[in-house]
């Protein structure tokens, strides 16, 4: 794996939120345009009453 200098985690537990995290995520990458991304995990947790989606990126920082 490339070296990375900087994580972002993007995370939401509610079904909206959820559908909404591509967006989210595509924001904060256009306002950032001089990043590089490494690698990306999509992880996701759950009990009896909450589904929690967590997108972490690893990048480097110009």
């Amino acid at each position: 794996m490339e070296s990375f200098n900087a994580i972002k985690v993007f995370s939401a537990t509610k079904a909206r939120e959820r559908s909404e995290l591509g967006e989210e995520i595509t924001r904060w990458m256009d306002e950032n345009p001089g990043i590089k991304i490494v690698t990306t995990e999509v992880k996701q947790s759950s009990d009896s009453e909450f589904h929690c989606l967590s997108i972490v990126m690893f990048y480097q920082k110009a």
